[in-house]
């Protein structure tokens, strides 16, 4: 059956799955290989694959993270190392409080019995259908305008972008982390409380490690969006803590736009997320084998 659906296989097939993986591989390797070429390479009417690779536009963009000066820079310019930073910080820490917020509140709206509980359930995925685009406005006034402390206000700061990305992301997570903890029996709470566990050890030592599954999916998904956000961060930060997306646009411009130190930054950027996912993907393999049973 299988020899005889192979064969029925039209050669258009294979080349249409060709077109389609260049189509995705392509803008990649293209950006990788103009991030190792300098200036007068890129805008060379003869410009090709074949070209002496360097290293310059990866220094000129960590210069201020190095251990060592780059000889070809007369200025080290710390704008990109210092978006790489923010966009990390950002990342990470709005992660964090995502799945700490999320996973309580979803274990909240599964294990208690509340009046009210499944609308909260489906007004918090309701949320989340919202487009970013239309908080703008009011969100940029809140934290201009309302969220301040005398002169000091959230606009512009660390903490307000970390705290408009958790109250964005945490409707997502706290839906798809309910479809795991629901799975989790109930049998198995109710014996560790009887072995002496107080509610939080109850949450720490048995749910959190059988729904690791769930909290990669949803780590994965919220440092995904905080990473490569744009709207938000190009309006409710400055030039001290933009993120990496908003540099680059920034640095567009059409007078001296510098390719080379771009692509070796959009290089960079993808590198985080790459790492990131993969770490969390194991954590996704680890918890779907955990009962596994050989029979």
């Amino acid at each position: 059956m299988a020899t005889s659906i192979n064969q029925r296989q039209s050669p258009a097939f294979g080349v249409l799955m060709v077109v389609l993986i260049i189509m995705a591989i392509g803008p990649i390797g293209m950006m990788i290989a103009t991030s190792l070429k300098l200036d007068v390479d890129i805008m060379s009417s003869t410009s090709s694959l074949l070209f002496m690779p360097t290293m310059q536009n990866y220094e000129t963009v960590l210069c201020n993270v190095l251990w060592y000066e780059p000889e070809h820079l007369d200025y080290c310019d710390p704008t990109f190392g210092r978006a790489l930073k923010s966009s990390l910080i950002i990342a990470l820490v709005s992660t964090f409080f995502t799945l700490v917020l999320g996973t309580m509140a979803a274990y909240a709206l599964v294990r208690f019995r509340f009046m009210g509980r499944g609308v909260i359930s489906l007004t918090t995925l309701l949320m989340r259908m919202v487009p970013p685009a239309v908080l703008l406005v009011p969100v940029f006034g809140i934290l201009t305008f309302d969220f301040c402390i005398g002169d000091d206000c959230l606009a512009g700061t660390y903490s307000g972008i970390i705290l408009v990305y958790v109250a964005m992301n945490l409707p997502f997570v706290i839906w798809i982390l309910q479809s795991f903890i629901v799975q989790v029996p109930v049998q198995l709470e109710e014996a560790a409380r009887m072995d002496g566990a107080n509610p939080f050890q109850v949450f720490y030592l048995v749910v959190l490690p059988l729904i690791k599954p769930g909290l990669a999916a949803a780590s994965i998904f919220t440092f995904r969006i905080a990473w490569n956000e744009f709207l938000l961060a190009n309006a409710l930060l400055d030039r001290n803590t933009r993120t990496v997306p908003v540099t680059i646009v920034n640095s567009l411009t059409g007078y001296d736009t510098d390719w080379g130190v771009i692509m070796a930054t959009g290089t960079l950027l993808a590198v985080p997320p790459i790492i990131f996912t993969f770490v969390a993907s194991k954590q996704i393999i680890t918890g779907m084998t955990a009962g596994a049973v050989k029979g």
